[in-house]
């Protein structure tokens, strides 16, 4: 079985992971867990209250197969926990390892993307963390996967969902007219916009 664990801070971004969560759990049967510091209840951006079920200092990487941070407010307020020996490790142990919004901030604080080609909300955004992969930026409103790191804007929770299954090698008919039933607002709006 997939084992999959999403990091969540107070204030995180309800909308970043919960496509990926829901779709993976429900239609790939992956075991999904949420983490968060000391393994204390949080609230997302939208009020929801989550329990998690493990405490960041207790996951264990051997049986993991997807590590995601997902964004939230938390991650810039200077009191956010430091990540950087955990994704070092999922990184060395070829965990995929995936970030949305400010999740990408945590990725690249710990030198996770210095070598690889990423996406932000901003290139700005990252560059506030002192990081080395500015070069391999790549400014798109979509999902970038790399070496099984993916990254995304906050705004790009479909194409998010889409290149971390793919990482994990699910690509089938089914996920494509999933994904494609929950983007199809974004192309419908684009092209609405360009006929005004």
């Amino acid at each position: 079985m997939t084992s999959a664990i999403t990091i969540l801070t107070d204030n995180f971004a309800d909308w970043e992971t919960a496509l990926l969560n829901s779709t993976a759990r429900l239609y790939y049967g992956f075991y999904t867990r949420f983490a968060t510091p000391g393994g204390q209840p949080v609230t997302s951006s939208g009020g929801m209250l989550v329990t998690p079920q493990l405490a960041l200092e207790d996951i264990l990487l051997d049986e993991l197969d997807l590590l995601m941070v997902c964004g939230g407010s938390s991650w810039q307020s200077g009191k956010a926990p430091d990540l950087t020996a955990l994704l070092r490790a999922a990184q060395a142990k070829n965990i995929v390892l995936a970030g949305i919004c400010d999740g990408t901030r945590v990725l690249a604080q710990a030198g996770v993307l210095d070598n690889v080609r990423h996406t932000s909300n901003s290139a700005a955004n990252l560059l506030e963390t002192g990081y080395a992969g500015a070069a391999l930026y790549q400014d798109v409103p979509w999902a970038v996967a790399d070496q099984r790191i993916i990254t995304a804007p906050g705004t790009a929770p479909v194409s998010f969902t889409a290149e971390v299954l793919r990482a994990l090698g699910i690509v089938d008919d089914n996920l494509a007219g999933y994904l494609a039933m929950h983007g199809a607002e974004h192309g419908q709006a684009n092209r609405a916009h360009l006929a005004a």
